[in-house]
Order: C-alpha cells, then structure tokens, then sequence
C-alpha cells in the first residue's frame, strides 16, 4: 500500500513520515504531496491505499481535493488533520464521502500514540474515526441545543451564498414557509438578536448577521463557502 501524505508545511510532513512509518509498516511507499492540486494528481498514481489530508493549504483546500479524489476513487481511505475543530469542517466531509467509504478526523494537537491509532483505523483496518478531542472542542464552542439540522446547514449555504428564499425553496426541493421556518430557526440557534423595530429603523439586515455569526462561530468557514460556491458554478 502507497501513503499519500498531503501537507504544505515542511516541518509537519516530516513529523507525518516519522509517525506513518512507526504505525504502517505494511506501507511500501510515502509519497508527498505539497497542496490539494497536487494531490489530486498523485493520487491517480497505482496502488495509492491511503490518504492523510490536510485542511488549509494555499492552493486548492483539503476538502476540496478529497471531493476530487473520492469522485474517481471512492474507496479511498483519507484521514484529514487539522489545527481547527470547526463545524463546518466536519459537515463538509458529511457532504463529499462516498457511501461505506473509511475516513477519520483527527487535530494537530493530538498524541503521536492516538494519532497511530487513527492512522491504523482509517487507513488499515477501514473505519471511521472522529477524535474525542474534537467533540470536547466543539461543545465547549456551542451551547446544548444549538447544532443546526443539515437542513438547516444547507439553507444557511444557500442564504451565505446569496440565493432569496424562493430560490433556496427550489434549490432544496421545500416549499417557501418550509425555508422560511428553516431561517426563524438558524436566527434562534446562530444568536441573531435584531427584532423587527430595529431592523426596519436603523436597516440592520438579519441574513447578513446570520452568516456573520456562522463564521464567527466556525459553522461557516472559508473553505466551506468555496466549496458550496464552486458546486453551484458546477466545477
């Protein structure tokens, strides 16, 4: 099995090499690459079993090199680390891995001993692995009760990306009080506190505070956005 190691700082792919040696030494082989472009590429190379990914890198991000990799291999196993634990993150892989298809999540931060162990559960032995520390991140992010549905996570794309209610009732196949309901609810869970007095008074637009809040709160990120922009221009 080739390992395919996709990191743009120097001194974490050395740190990465090390580690993947010591846990898989079934690998044959571990081959670099420096961007999400570049491992899109490589990964078309024989016998590439594997995948550690990172997320934010300068040319082409993590998951959107992981959309093209999986439309032509999907059962290839990528493992993503990352400094960041952010919602939007973990939605966006939800949205892109294939069907019965092994990936995991761990942090930067994590203990060479548990990354071994993530390395070894995605990439050996296929299973899907969410690293604990994450979960402890993110709860301390959010209060209980505020994770958005994914219908309401994609409603909240399409209002970041532009689209008026009529349009994202089409684009989500509901009807217009449906979205409408989705949006009441997105301006409860993202902490939007402008009422109607104020909004019609000083002209304080709510869906521009609604995705004002989801970045502030990492439910939206940057490569979320690209991500959700480039699949509405179809590339």
């Amino acid at each position: 099995m080739k390992i395919l190691l996709v990191e743009d700082d120097a001194l974490h792919v050395a740190y990465l090499e090390e580690q993947v040696a010591r846990a898989l030494p079934e690998a044959k082989s571990i081959i670099v690459a420096g961007d999400g472009a570049e491992a899109e590429d490589l990964a078309r190379q024989p016998d590439v079993g594997g995948v550690v990914m990172d997320l934010q890198m300068k040319r082409r991000n993590g998951i959107e090199a992981a959309r093209t990799i999986w439309s032509e291999r999907p059962h290839t196993r990528i493992l993503f680390w990352s400094n960041y634990a952010d919602e939007a993150y973990l939605r966006g892989i939800a949205r892109i891995v294939p069907e019965d298809c092994a990936y995991g999540y761990v942090l930067k931060t994590v203990s060479s001993e548990r990354l071994h162990l993530a390395l070894r559960s995605v990439l050996v032995l296929g299973q899907i692995t969410i690293d604990r520390e994450m979960h402890r991140i993110q709860a301390r992010g959010s209060e209980a009760g505020s994770s958005l549905t994914d219908s309401e996570y994609a409603v909240l794309l399409d209002l970041a990306l532009g689209f008026p209610d009529k349009e994202i009732a089409l684009r989500q196949g509901v009807s217009l009080r449906t979205v409408q309901n989705r949006l009441l609810s997105l301006y409860d869970k993202l902490a939007v506190d402008v009422d109607e007095n104020e909004e019609l008074a000083n002209g304080v637009n709510k869906r521009v505070r609604a995705v004002l809040r989801a970045l502030l709160t990492r439910t939206l990120n940057i490569e979320s956005l690209e991500s959700a922009e480039r699949t509405r221009l179809g590339r």
